[in-house]
């Protein structure tokens, strides 16, 4: 059977293209359909590895089965659902800076007293190996259907561990930025400050580099190189089922 693949930052540059189709023998599974690409497309081959899958937007295993008609997305290592909120959300993936007020508007409420936000930026000096030191913009991309999802997800697992949280914001930039420039933001109200609103925010942004599929390419005026995080997100990643 045919399956077509959605490739996302460093694997989409080798294939020099988004989406790519390989044949591969029923019944598959992901292991089967990386040995696939890898015959099909060499340039592909180192990255697979290490790379993560995810079948129908749920992050898979290698024993994971492949049907025909399945959205399967393959990426690096990233530096849900429909369920109702029980109180205020804002998700965006977007090419504009974010409006701190309109999104402190949104979380406000009358038993709201504490919004903490963090705000993230484009730093002009990387002290990182295998990076530039001195960045001149970042790209960012996104698969951005799962990304919404996984923004879901993270407001969920902040409710879960800290119920008294009363509205979460989760901000990502994509397109190309500068030096200065806002790259993503996270907000999170409750009654006062001493009720998780503080660790709900910290919680956010590290899930966010975890499990939300967004890349970043580091520019300067002579090199270019994605940023892989080392964070493996599998099974266990997935929205609890409700």
């Amino acid at each position: 059977m045919e399956i077509t693949v959605r490739l996302f930052a460093t694997l989409k540059d080798s294939a020099g293209r988004g989406r790519v189709t390989t044949r591969v023998a029923e019944p598959a599974s992901v292991e089967s359909l990386l040995q696939a690409l890898a015959r099909d497309f060499p340039m592909l081959a180192p990255g697979l590895p290490t790379a993560v899958v995810a079948v129908n937007r749920a992050f898979a295993e290698r024993e994971t089965p492949v049907q025909a008609g399945d959205e399967v997305a393959i990426f690096p290592p990233v530096s849900g659902g429909n369920a109702a909120y029980p109180h205020p959300v804002y998700f965006s993936l977007a090419a504009e800076p974010p409006d701190l007020a309109a999104i402190h508007r949104h979380l406000a409420g009358p038993d709201v007293g504490a919004i903490v936000t963090f705000s993230g930026t484009v730093r002009g000096q990387t002290a990182r190996d295998g990076l530039p030191p001195e960045t001149i913009s970042l790209e960012y991309e996104a698969y951005e259907e799962m990304a919404l999802e996984r923004m879901g997800q993270i407001a969920r697992e902040i409710w879960a561990a800290w119920p008294r949280v009363k509205g979460v914001a989760i901000v990502q930039r994509i397109g190309t930025l500068t030096v200065g420039d806002a790259t993503t933001l996270v907000a999170c109200a409750a009654g006062h400050r001493d009720e998780g609103a503080f660790e709900a925010a910290r919680y956010g942004i590290d899930r966010l580099k975890e499990i939300v599929p967004v890349w970043k390419k580091e520019i300067s005026r002579d090199h270019q190189v994605w940023v892989e995080g080392v964070y493996q997100p599998g099974p266990a990643d997935n929205p609890v089922e409700e």
